[in-house]
């Protein structure tokens, strides 16, 4: 009878352990899933508003040398990620070319200016006004215009703030989940060696001695149960490049190792940290209050 009963309490404690690691694969697949999401969408933000260009038209009376020294602070600039000169000659082409017909020869003249596409970085853009942007650039004597996608700028701004928070609130949210069905998890599995854990302390064992290989059995599920979340994560994501190649651009290897590191660093705290105060509660009840 007591082998049967001894093989049953392995099972129900191997089947505890198994849910312990299912319960945190499951929600660290999850963090590290909408993590991802949320970099590569802010990694297609970015890409969007280095592509947004602040066209400056200059001024007809403009000296070369001083256009070239212009561009040239510009392209040393931190901010400018780059610059394009486009004469008046190449920009009646290209007009000439979206509007089907030579408009020079009705008019008689060429009424377009030399200009300067400038495409700043991303976070240059998010982080200051595009209105300073455009009194900065008007401040520069050879600059006549500023010409620019407000609209889109803005749009893009707006809705890059609001993904941001919904997914940084779906991470929070997600967070306490998995905080608190892991702690449940580790509970009941001590909770089940309560009186072993009172008996190592009526025999003399010191509370740091007990604790340890509870502690070492909580890191082994934690970085089992990461590794596995890892491993699916890089999973969808190979299989997400094979569907969408163009993702592969936005694919960042530093980013993707900080994240890897990030999940694999809470798998391993979480569960220590669940299974020291879970232990401690039991080391401080006497052996009357464990049968509650």
């Amino acid at each position: 009878m007591s082998q049967k009963q001894d093989k049953f309490n392995k099972r129900r404690l191997r089947s505890s352990y198994l849910s312990v690691v299912i319960s945190m694969t499951l929600v660290l697949f999850l963090i590290g899933l909408l993590s991802t999401v949320l970099y590569h969408s802010k990694s297609i933000a970015n890409k969007v508003q280095e592509n947004i260009a602040f066209t400056v038209l200059l001024k007809p009376e403009a000296k070369q040398v001083a256009v070239k020294q212009f561009q040239r602070q510009l392209e040393l600039s931190e901010h400018v990620k780059k610059t394009e000169f486009i004469s008046k000659e190449e920009a009646a082409e290209k007009l000439q070319a979206d509007l089907g017909e030579d408009f020079i020869e009705f008019l008689g003249f060429n009424p377009l200016t030399d200009a300067i596409d400038i495409h700043f970085q991303a976070y240059y853009t998010q982080t200051t006004e595009a209105e300073s942007i455009e009194k900065e650039l008007l401040a520069v004597n050879v600059v006549q215009e500023v010409v620019y996608d407000k609209s889109l700028l803005k749009l893009l701004k707006d809705n890059l703030k609001k993904v941001s928070y919904i997914l940084l609130l779906l991470s929070s949210v997600f967070s306490l989940i998995a905080i608190a069905l892991i702690n449940s998890s580790i509970r009941l599995t001590i909770y089940s060696k309560r009186f072993i854990i009172k008996t190592m302390q009526l025999v003399g064992a010191t509370k740091s001695f007990i604790r340890k290989p509870f502690i070492w059995k909580s890191l082994q599920h934690g970085f089992i149960a990461a590794t596995l979340s890892i491993l699916f994560i890089e999973l969808l994501v190979r299989y997400s490049v094979n569907l969408l190649p163009e993702i592969q651009r936005l694919h960042n290897t530093n980013a993707q190792i900080m994240l890897y590191s990030s999940i694999l660093l809470m798998g391993l705290f979480i569960p220590w940290i669940c299974t020291y105060f879970a232990v401690r509660k039991y080391l401080k009840l006497t052996t009357d209050e464990l049968h509650y």
